[in-house]
């Protein structure tokens, strides 16, 4: 149904705003009557809500937290035998928002008989091409329920990883912005209001504490300039990285750099098998499961090299064979997918491929970041110890002279 967007006022004369689905205008005014509301406009809203609106502006966007309810919920639902497309308009009245106005228009599309994947395609920034095709997969197989269920704990994994990730990663970051801020603060307040005390002794002043003054005219002089370059270089770095050549370049430079080429093959072992073996699970053809799960991968280099052994695999039908042949795959895992090639297993020993090389995956990168905290407190301790002690050693030389 349309979704219409309302200006109405109660029965005690207070403005309410908001929407409301209905299949006609009329028969949105006759449902906001029979709430007490009198309206006073009503407009009807695209699913994206089309037409700028400040509402619309501030709206919050859709966050993996809402597809994976989604898909949750509409698992359990269908496993309780309800259909689908009541279950599409029973989930209508679980979120608000933009996401609600994606449901609503997935549930019209179906009603209108269209596929139910074939609808969530329309919103690829919500519901990826792995999404979409697992769903196909499972609505010509009558299994969508465990598929999404599935795809349910699938995402919940992802987004649990991610959150780990980015709590990790933001104790090292206030540490070393906290740090800039004191040595700026240093530099620019107290160091130049020490210059004159150091210059009075007439002595030449320690190497150590002559950098300090060097460090902080430069500071001085040129701070504004250097905040402008950073804000600038981060926005022209933030463009360049999404560019076809930036991310290539990127993707490159990683699988050069030690730990970060590890994260990043372990990563692609790991996104390659999970969704492999996902699909071929759920029923999708070797061949167009390739097509997709090779497009899954983050890096370009690496995409390359699974795109060449894709059409491998397709003339002749060996996985491992290939996989091993990418310098992608570790021995062990390689084996471990021939082995289950081997046995008519390929699907599930290609998600506990996946699996496993996750939790390794997941292991180092905790490991490492309880290694981070401890160094990053050593450096800033150390950035901050040369800074006193660059002050200190003219105060004690003057000490010296008032005790002669």
């Amino acid at each position: 149904m349309p979704l219409y967007r309302y200006d109405s006022l109660n029965r005690r004369g207070v403005r309410v705003a908001g929407t409301v689905d209905a299949p006609t205008l009329q028969a949105a005014k006759e449902v906001l009557q029979g709430q007490g509301l009198l309206p006073t406009t009503i407009e009807e809203m695209s699913v994206e809500g089309a037409g700028f609106s400040l509402k619309g502006l501030f709206e919050r966007p859709v966050e993996p937290k809402m597809v994976i309810v989604f898909t949750k919920q509409l698992s359990v639902l269908l496993k309780s035998a309800v259909p689908l497309l009541q279950a599409l308009e029973l989930l209508v009245e679980q979120f608000d928002g933009k996401f609600r106005r994606i449901v609503i228009n997935v549930k019209d599309g179906v009603k209108a008989g269209e596929s139910f994947a074939n609808q969530l395609s329309k919103y690829p920034k919500i519901f990826t091409n792995v999404y979409t095709q697992l769903v196909r997969a499972g609505e010509a197989s009558g299994k969508l329920d465990l598929i999404l269920l599935r795809l349910a704990e699938e995402l919940e994994r992802s987004e649990e990883t991610r959150k780990r990730v980015k709590k990790a990663m933001a104790y090292p970051m206030f540490l070393m912005s906290f740090a800039i801020l004191i040595v700026i603060g240093l530099l620019t307040l107290l160091v130049p209001r020490l210059r004159s005390v150091f210059e009075s002794t007439g002595k030449e002043l320690p190497g150590m504490t002559q950098f300090l003054l060097n460090m902080s005219d430069f500071t001085i002089a040129h701070l504004w300039t250097m905040v402008t370059m950073c804000v600038v270089g981060g926005i022209a770095f933030a463009y360049w990285r999404k560019t076809p050549q930036g991310k290539y370049k990127l993707d490159q430079l990683c699988l050069h750099l030690p730990i970060i080429s590890y994260f990043s093959r372990t990563k692609a072992v790991v996104q390659f098998s999970k969704t492999l073996g996902m699909l071929l699970e759920s029923g999708v053809n070797l061949s167009e499961a390739l097509d997709i799960v090779c497009n899954v991968v983050d890096n370009k280099l690496l995409t390359e090299r699974l795109m060449q052994a894709r059409d491998n695999i397709i003339k002749e039908g060996k996985i491992a064979k290939y996989l091993k042949e990418t310098a992608i795959f570790p021995n062990i895992a390689s084996y471990m997918i021939s082995t289950g090639e081997q046995s008519g297993k390929l699907a599930q020993m290609l998600l506990t491929v996946g699996q496993d090389y996750d939790v390794e995956l997941q292991e180092i990168a905790d490991s490492l970041t309880a290694k981070i905290n401890p160094i990053m407190i050593v450096f800033i301790a150390g950035i901050v110890g040369f800074i006193i002690i660059s002050v200190f050693l003219p105060i004690m030389s003057m000490a010296d002279i008032v005790q002669i």
